[in-house]
């Protein structure tokens, strides 16, 4: 587990999650005693006997130094990958993830399964090339990854009719909100190839703003928590999960902790899932 409050924010928002590693790490507190006890969300403990869970800390933000902010993600993420981890991110705006898999895309043959009301497509805003709209897109002209699958678009986002276009043209497997709710759930997960890699990249205002209202793009009629655990399992049971993005929470937002502590079960969702992939891959 690794946080990450920034990377290459927009003037206009500065590094506005750069509170959320801190406050999931609060509302996972109230959990530490119970880390063995069965989680009817995964199907097993949350924390088998063989798993080792290592809080790596938050690598340092600098606000006037955007390049070495993603230099520094970037050897990180090769540096736990080198090792034989399998990251959990909790960043930070959705900037912190172009570096992140820039070091995943260095192993080729990754899959991407983007949760989020937006397409990041953007190829620039305001002269950024590397900010929080622009995600997919950067993502998208790796080599090493592959298919990309984004599910829960909604509403007036930042994309222009080009970048839906320029996402279909490149390949990009688009479940938008109106598709999910007219074939399910399973049609999201059976978009994922089978038995390749795949790093899930969740902004959570994929989730309605009524389960996670601490987000700077509040759109309604996004998925719900449960949504979320099937969409997961259905992943999970076509390939395996190696690593897993949380971005774009901003505590500053939230109502009553509600938001809190939903992203905190997300990332314990996600330890529990590259956790159980990586006991699929090498069973004991």
């Amino acid at each position: 587990m690794i946080g990450l409050p920034g990377a290459t924010p927009y003037a206009g928002n500065g590094a506005h999650s750069a509170g959320a590693p801190a406050a999931i790490r609060a509302a996972s507190a109230r959990h530490a005693a119970r880390r063995t006890h069965y989680d009817f969300d995964l199907g097993a403990p949350l924390v088998a006997p063989d798993t080792v869970l290592v809080d790596c800390g938050d690598l340092a933000f600098d606000d006037t130094d955007f390049g070495g902010n993603r230099a520094r993600i970037e050897a990180a993420f090769a540096t736990l990958l080198g090792r034989g981890a399998r990251p959990l991110l909790l960043g930070g705006d959705d900037s912190v993830q172009i570096p992140a898999l820039r070091a995943f895309a260095a192993h080729g043959g990754i899959t991407l399964l983007q949760i989020d009301a937006h397409i990041d497509w953007r190829d620039e805003v305001e002269g950024e090339r590397f900010g929080p709209s622009s995600t997919i897109r950067r993502a998208s002209e790796m080599a090493g990854i592959g298919a990309i699958v984004q599910v829960g678009g909604r509403g007036i986002g930042s994309a222009r009719e080009s970048d839906v276009a320029d996402a279909v043209a490149a390949g990009a497997r688009l479940v938008d909100m109106r598709t999910l709710r007219a074939k399910g759930l399973a049609y999201a997960a059976e978009q994922v190839p089978e038995g390749q890699p795949i790093v899930v990249c969740c902004d959570v205002d994929g989730l309605d703003p009524t389960v996670i209202p601490g987000v700077v793009g509040r759109a309604p009629g996004g998925l719900g928590y449960g949504d979320i655990v099937e969409l997961l399992h259905g992943v999970a049971a076509r390939a395996p999960i190696v690593g897993f993005n949380l971005v774009e929470f901003t505590p500053q937002h939230d109502l009553g902790d509600l938001g809190a502590r939903t992203v905190c079960r997300l990332a314990m969702l996600g330890a529990g899932f590259l956790a159980m992939s990586e006991r699929a891959r090498s069973p004991r």
